[in-house]
């Protein structure tokens, strides 16, 4: 269903019981809601959370913001590579306010927080610039910005800025997205045969809009180095990271338990970054150990 948040119109699902604990998942760059599987989400649902999924501004079904036009990214990585500021049309603690909005209009006063990769950098900026709004926090496979962590590799960094054969092709689309995963995925937890594809099938014909994801990942290179802020939170923080993550390197897990006060660490060898079917019933645990500890 569509709701007005921060003064856009976002699309949100809300799962479980209005008395159950409520948790709001955030997904990462150019990912829609549905990349939070809905096994996965019943799962959370079953341990007594109330679970809210969206798509953030600019992607799936939410509100576009194509009036800015797609962004001169090769340029504008480069800006960021050598240091220099990147402008963007809107950032990280604009989606952090699309966050709260949607917890305004559900009438939530504090939820539970889990973001993954980009999601988990809109949740620090949630976790900082609106703690009385955030009961716990779960960070996946995500980073502060620090600019002495490593980065991805030269392969994986071309596939990110990469661009399918045919974009006016759904299966080009398609087969150029299972590509990047099949890079970027976890080695020590491979999926099922055409799982993959047809998560990502579903995704493309839900939505395709590469110019949001476009927009989205210069907005994360204009939010820099959070590692001041991270420092500023104060609620139970559980740190989930993979250690075979192509994309963000484990040091940056590790960077963001030692910055955040009392986080806790949960490293998962042979996870990338992704979010294997086996690896759920842990992720699910982390989720309620953080928000136990609330």
């Amino acid at each position: 269903m569509k709701i007005s948040a921060n003064g856009i119109q976002l699309e949100i699902e809300d799962h479980g019981s209005p008395q159950g604990e409520p948790l709001l998942l955030i997904m990462g760059l150019g990912m829609q809601l549905v990349a939070w599987h809905e096994d996965f989400v019943e799962s959370l649902v079953q341990r007594g959370f109330r679970v809210i999924r969206f798509d953030n501004r600019d992607i799936g079904l939410s509100e576009n913001f194509d009036r800015f036009g797609a962004p001169k990214l090769g340029l504008d990585m480069l800006r960021f590579a050598i240091g220099m500021r990147v402008s963007s049309p809107y950032t990280l603690a604009d989606m952090a306010a699309d966050s709260v909005g949607i917890l305004d209009a559900l009438g939530i006063p504090k939820a539970h927080i889990c973001g993954a990769s980009m999601g988990g950098m809109i949740a620090q900026q949630i976790a900082v610039r609106h703690p009385d709004r955030v009961k716990s926090l779960t960070l996946m496979m995500t980073s502060t910005g620090a600019r002495k962590l490593p980065g991805p590799s030269m392969k994986v960094r071309g596939a990110m800025l990469g661009r399918p054969k045919d974009p006016a092709n759904v299966e080009s689309v398609i087969a150029h997205y299972v590509e990047l995963y099949r890079l970027i995925g976890s080695p020590g937890y491979p999926p099922a045969d055409g799982y993959v594809r047809s998560r990502l099938q579903l995704s493309v014909r839900r939505s395709y809009r590469p110019a949001g994801t476009a927009r989205q990942m210069v907005a994360i290179a204009a939010d820099g180095d959070r590692s001041p802020l991270v420092a500023q939170i104060r609620v139970p923080a559980q740190i989930i990271h993979g250690a075979a993550d192509p994309l963000v390197p484990l040091a940056a897990g590790r960077d963001l338990a030692a910055k955040i006060p009392d986080a806790e660490l949960d490293v998962i060898e042979g996870m990338g970054h992704d979010l294997p079917v086996a690896l759920w019933p842990r992720f699910v645990a982390g989720i309620a150990t953080a928000a136990g500890r609330a």
